[in-house]
């Protein structure tokens, strides 16, 4: 991971100094580089002694990276990870184009790797975020979203990178069909159970630790599991409480919408639809010989549902 931070560290170079301020800014806010982390464990787990690894791991935390400038923008989000949205610090404009600085750099440095397969994977999952950046879109303040409709926004907007990361590691490794497939699918499950849980803890979390506050998900009208299957368990009243709350967004019902989501059960249940997504992660690994770097990554799908960050 220090060789991943130094590459992307130089990669960020350019003669604009606005770009640098931005991506910078951005780039070492902290994270939990959690898909560049799966990008290689995989491809150690899959034998692969080449470099270019730590250029793929550098390239999808760019393709994050971007996406997150750009959610900020769409979501008029003023904190990430305890401080100011890169849009609340130099504006909507500077941040949606750093984040297309941070896309064409990206695809600069996959080009660089040489491998056609490697590009194929990484512009389709590209593609796909960004359709599931628009349903998320067309998603927001409506009330009749159901759970199928919801966990296929998270299948394409969060879990499809951790699933292209996964299957890059295999690729890298020549390690077959069905180590590949497999550690595409873990990709794909425990980018799933990682979402959950923000889900869960927009609701339980506390405020220091996962660095935005709390209900920030209600107050832009995002109808998550949780308010899901409150509006589906719940009492009438209930229902027509959050559905309202949906509809019109802001914070000024969340202490009411939260005591709803608690007296329905609504947290335990996503929780247990995360815990089902890091399940089917670690038996995904099934096809993979042993090894510390297999033994990692199924410790990771244990910590995607046990953490509170």
């Amino acid at each position: 991971m220090r060789r991943v931070d130094a590459l992307i560290g130089s990669s960020l170079q350019s003669d604009v100094v606005l770009i640098r301020q931005v991506a910078e800014y951005i780039i070492t806010a902290g994270g939990k580089r959690l898909r560049p982390a799966v990008l290689l464990l995989a491809a150690d787990a899959a034998g692969c002694g080449s470099d270019a690894r730590y250029a793929l791991a550098a390239v999808v935390e760019f393709i994050h990276t971007a996406t997150l400038l750009h959610d900020d923008v769409v979501d008029e989000s003023r904190l990430r990870r305890g401080r100011e949205t890169a849009n609340a610090a130099f504006g909507n404009a500077a941040s949606v184009l750093v984040g297309d600085f941070l896309y064409s750099r990206a695809f600069q440095m996959m080009v660089g790797v040489a491998n056609m397969r490697v590009m194929q994977v990484l512009a389709d999952a590209t593609n796909t975020i960004a359709e599931g950046e628009v349903m998320q879109l067309l998603n927001s303040r409506d009330p009749d979203v159901d759970e199928e409709r919801y966990v296929e926004v998270i299948r394409r907007k969060t879990a499809k990178l951790f699933e292209a990361a996964g299957r890059l590691g295999g690729i890298l490794g020549d390690a077959g069909a069905e180590v590949e497939q497999g550690l595409a699918d873990y990709g794909m499950h425990l980018g799933t159970a990682f979402q959950l849980i923000d889900d869960v803890l927009d609701y339980s979390g506390d405020e220091g630790a996962i660095g935005k506050q709390l209900g920030d998900d209600l107050a832009e009208g995002k109808p998550t599991l949780p308010l899901i299957r409150a509006m589906k368990s719940g009492t009438a009243q209930d229902a027509a409480l959050i559905r309202a709350a949906i509809t019109h967004g802001g914070r000024g019902e969340f202490g009411r919408v939260l005591e709803a989501i608690r007296r329905s059960g609504a947290l335990e249940y996503a929780h247990d639809a995360a815990q089902r997504a890091a399940d089917a992660a670690q038996r995904s690994l099934a096809p993979l010989p042993h090894s510390k770097h297999k033994q990692t990554l199924l410790e990771l799908a244990a910590f995607s549902v046990t953490r509170r960050y």
